[in-house]
């Protein structure tokens, strides 16, 4: 079947075509201007669900603070939670830094540079492996994720639904068969850059692509509507009442969150499920749950924070406490300045503003 489609695909040309435009136009980002294997596993890690423009400090300043595999093995994870705020799915900075810390046990510091190895390590799946291996180590690795899929859907008019894991190794096999052997880290960069300044989701601006001529779906009109994606299922909203609790030191309550699931490990204000619960039972339910006796005080705003599968609906409420401790070892009280030397998630960083 893959050999049907690129029959009559000129791949030479295309390659061609698509490195000499790379090459004149690419961006110009700081981990591509060294061949670092560590440096382009850390943006590729970064970049997953995230914006280039909203990487590119965020990378700047991890790199200052952790330049080599070695500082990121070593650090303490509250640390690196600390660095990665702000960027969400902080599963992906404990897995960077456990794979980092194999990396340093195992291979002595040095990213593996074959497949096998590499895509071994945590949270290194399929597409970040290939993208390591051909832009670090110039291997013709296929580096498939969203934006290949809608590129190449529209080049060769793939009318499979990239929403389902068989479509992405149908796209692995077309992209290895097109891959340029001689320059395979360009080929991959210039594929990435392709997708996300010419052929845009929506509206790609198909008169200055430089593959044009080879693109099947321009030639019949319907760059628009590919790639074909079944929607994900509708977010489920979860209702909670956020406290800003204060006792008579000036101090405040912070809840650290489990090892494991969502945000595990970072910081928050208590969250009181308030749709079991009923607004008639939160102080209750806070003694009952953490040891800690309040006074809830007034409402000081509402914010929505949104997750792949849920949506946060939260209600900040401060309240008071008498209390300077408890024995329940997840909370601590602690002061207005030492708060922030603890890595929170955007939604709880943003209640800040009320204390």
């Amino acid at each position: 079947m893959t050999n049907n489609i690129l029959q009559h695909f000129n791949i030479d040309q295309f390659q061609a075509d698509l490195l000499h435009w790379y090459n004149v136009s690419k961006r110009d980002l700081p981990w591509r201007r060294e061949r670092d294997p560590y440096k382009i596993w850390v943006s590729e890690i970064m970049l997953q669900q995230t914006k280039v423009d909203t990487v590119i400090p965020y990378f700047n300043r991890f790199m200052e603070k952790y330049p080599t595999v070695y500082e990121l093995a070593k650090a303490d994870q509250q640390e690196v939670l600390k660095a990665w705020e702000g960027l969400g799915y902080y599963s992906r900075a404990r897995n960077l830094q456990n794979a980092v810390r194999e990396v340093v046990s195992e291979y002595g510091g040095v990213v593996p540079s074959n497949r096998k190895e590499l895509g071994g390590l945590k949270g290194v799946g399929p597409y970040t492996t290939g993208a390591i291996l051909s832009i670090a180590y110039n291997q013709p690795e296929p580096a498939v994720d969203g934006n290949v899929m809608r590129v190449f859907s529209r080049l060769l008019k793939i009318e499979a639904d990239i929403a389902m894991p068989r479509t992405k190794k149908l796209f692995e096999d077309y992209v290895r068969q097109v891959i340029s052997t001689e320059d395979p880290s360009s080929f991959n960069q210039a594929i990435m850059d392709l997708g996300a300044t010419i052929c845009t989701p929506k509206s790609p601006t198909c008169l200055f692509c430089p593959v044009q001529d080879h693109c099947l779906a321009f030639s019949e009109g319907i760059q628009e509507e590919l790639p074909i994606k079944t929607k994900a299922k509708k977010q489920k909203p979860i209702a909670y009442v956020a406290l800003l609790i204060k006792n008579g030191k000036d101090e405040y309550v912070i809840e650290k969150r489990g090892e494991n699931g969502l945000l595990a490990n970072l910081w928050q204000f208590p969250m009181v499920p308030i749709e079991e619960i009923g607004m008639e039972h939160l102080e209750t339910w806070v003694y009952s749950e953490y040891g800690i006796r309040i006074q809830l005080g007034e409402r000081k705003g509402k914010l929505k924070h949104v997750f792949s599968h849920i949506i946060w609906q939260l209600e900040i409420f401060e309240a008071y406490t008498l209390q300077a401790e408890t024995d329940d070892e997840r909370v601590i009280f602690i002061d207005k300045e030492a708060i922030e030397k603890y890595p929170f998630p955007v939604s709880h960083q943003k209640m800040m503003k009320y204390l």
